[in-house]
């Protein structure tokens, strides 16, 4: 018994090894911490090939190298620990989330999409940001604080060309327009497409170190995009708009956790 509970254990060891793997190279993707990750699988190969052939002085430079290890990887994937920390941070376990009525939500994606597709048609260049559990509270003090009702027409004015807070970010916390003119962080991915402009880089951008909803409209070609999580989603259409937004937005169902589904199953 003792010999299978041990196998068990290995097992279930490996696989969470494994998914932890799995999770961190899913986070490096598409950003310039994959590269590095080459340098250092080239740093290993020549440590093992020292070792191999008994290269004294290179595997003593490798192993002084490998010494400050730690440092320097902590050093070099801040911005990706970062970003690994705060979606840890935004799980199901330390996250209470606010039951919002579905009817609210509604008229909030409404006035979102209203004023998305006039500034769309016109092809009038927007960036609106929606806080969710992340705090914007620094890129908020960027701008202009304005805390007014939320409605399409106000958007629609805030974007207008030439006027002050044309060129900003539009922020909605709790259902209010509490900033525009907002200044955010540049996206760092570099396979970002060359055609997208510092609009698509900053909506990118505050996706990947928060879980904001970026929602963009290019002043260039009118389109509309969504930004989650460091991903971009490009060329929506209305529709395809008010499904994301709203099932980004829509409130938990409380019957799809972790305890009820593990009755389901038990059932």
């Amino acid at each position: 018994m003792d010999g299978i509970a041990q196998y068990i254990s290995d097992i279930v060891d490996v696989l969470i090894v494994t998914y932890v793997i799995y999770k961190l190279l899913m986070l490096l993707r598409g950003t310039r911490a994959v590269q590095l990750l080459k340098g250092i699988s080239v740093v290993i190969a020549v440590w093992m090939i020292s070792s191999f052939f008994q290269l004294s002085t290179l595997q003593w430079l490798m192993e002084n190298l490998f010494s400050l290890g730690v440092i320097t990887v902590i050093i070099i994937f801040q911005p990706e620990l970062r970003r690994a920390l705060e979606q840890l941070g935004r799980g199901r376990i330390f996250n209470r989330h606010n039951q919002v009525d579905e009817q609210v939500i509604t008229q909030m994606v409404g006035d979102i999409v209203k004023a998305v597709s006039h500034l769309s048609k016109r092809r009038i260049g927007a960036l609106i940001l929606i806080e969710r559990q992340t705090g914007l509270s620094d890129y908020i003090e960027t701008g202009i604080r304005l805390d007014a009702k939320l409605g399409s027409e106000l958007m629609i004015n805030i974007f207008e060309p030439n006027t002050p807070l044309h060129d900003g970010a539009v922020v909605i916390r709790n259902r209010q327009i509490t900033a525009a003119g907002c200044y955010l962080p540049l996206s760092e991915n570099p396979f970002i497409s060359k055609e997208l402009g510092t609009r698509h880089r900053a909506g990118m951008g505050i996706s990947e170190v928060s879980d904001a909803i970026s929602v963009i409209v290019s002043e260039e070609t009118g389109h509309i995009s969504l930004a989650i999580y460091g991903k971009l989603e490009r060329g929506l259409t209305e529709e395809e708009l008010i499904s994301r937004l709203y099932e980004e937005l829509k409130p938990p169902d409380k019957n799809t956790g972790f305890w009820h589904r593990r009755g389901e199953k038990n059932g």
